[in-house]
């Protein structure tokens, strides 16, 4: 099953694309892609789902490739549309997981679909704008802090500004497949090595196409959302959640995780020093081995 366009409406009549990997009578695990992303975003080798017995659903937010955009949007807006969507599917139970721009959206889930959450994951999670006793930008790349400062201050700006790195990330792709973040970012070689992983390079060719294609709205909604109020307060998750990160990541630094760690109720909290924003397969695996089991289990 690779069912990469599949359409539902939401409850405001908006359409929503999704689409599904893996086993269709696996357990479900809805992931919600980071920033920018789309649904697109997946383990390589479908098999491995299969393998693990996971039915992996994944969608496009509002104003990512077939998604309509709403503008304005919340983090809390997102809880509608998984809705809408597992509805659609008759799921009733699953779990959730989401990295970077996708773990805020896994957060308001687990607050507002408590009764439908078996267990989540949030990784590499940005912490809200105004977190109390967070310095925001504390280890943050200067081309990241840039775009957030522009969602504060100028959208115009920001809008102008993303258009232009849409551009530029098609540019890149075209010529070197492992060039998603450019040379200008400070990665760390962890992070380099699994963007030049020839798997996961071919994936985010086709992930920046879709990108191109479905235009810059998604994203600049993105980095709106993430600045003001989420529209819920991480206080409210009741759920298991393990909230991960890389000790070493500078595009959403160490910090954030740190703080969702104290502030996520109950929340097991699993440090990779070794790593920065972008996760190994094997340990992707073994968190879908944690996440894929079935409720009760």
């Amino acid at each position: 099953m690779a069912h990469d366009a599949r359409f539902v409406t939401a409850g405001d009549g908006r359409t929503l694309c999704f689409a599904e990997w893996g086993s269709p009578d696996g357990f479900p695990i809805v992931f919600l892609h980071g920033t920018p992303g789309g649904r697109l975003n997946r383990i390589p080798d479908e098999n491995v789902y299969r393998s693990l017995g996971i039915r992996w659903i994944t969608y496009d937010r509002p104003g990512y490739g077939y998604s309509q955009r709403l503008a304005g949007r919340t983090v809390v807006d997102c809880v509608s549309d998984v809705t809408a969507i597992v509805d659609h599917l008759g799921v009733a139970e699953f779990a959730v997981t989401g990295s970077s721009g996708g773990a805020p959206h896994v957060l308001a889930v687990c607050a507002r679909l408590a009764d439908r959450v078996v267990r989540a994951r949030c990784n590499v999670g940005i912490a809200p704008y105004d977190a109390p006793g967070l310095d925001f930008f504390a280890g943050m790349d200067p081309l990241n802090v840039a775009e957030f400062r522009l969602a504060v201050e100028d959208e115009a700006a920001l809008v102008s500004d993303l258009r232009r790195q849409l551009g530029e990330m098609a540019a890149r792709m075209a010529v070197d497949p492992s060039a998603f973040i450019s040379e200008d970012w400070a990665l760390d070689p962890a992070d380099r090595a699994v963007l030049a992983k020839p798997e996961q390079a071919d994936l985010n060719v086709a992930i920046s196409e879709e990108l191109v294609r479905g235009g810059l709205w998604g994203w600049v909604d993105d980095s709106l959302a993430f600045v003001r109020p989420w529209g819920f307060d991480v206080a409210e998750v009741s759920v298991p959640v393990r909230v991960t990160y890389g000790a070493r990541d500078v595009i959403v630094p160490a910090g954030h995780g740190e703080w969702l760690g104290r502030h996520v109720p109950g929340a097991e909290v699993i440090v990779d020093d070794d790593a920065g924003h972008f996760s190994e397969l094997d340990k992707t695996i073994a968190m879908l081995s944690w996440l894929g089991r079935p409720a009760g289990a």
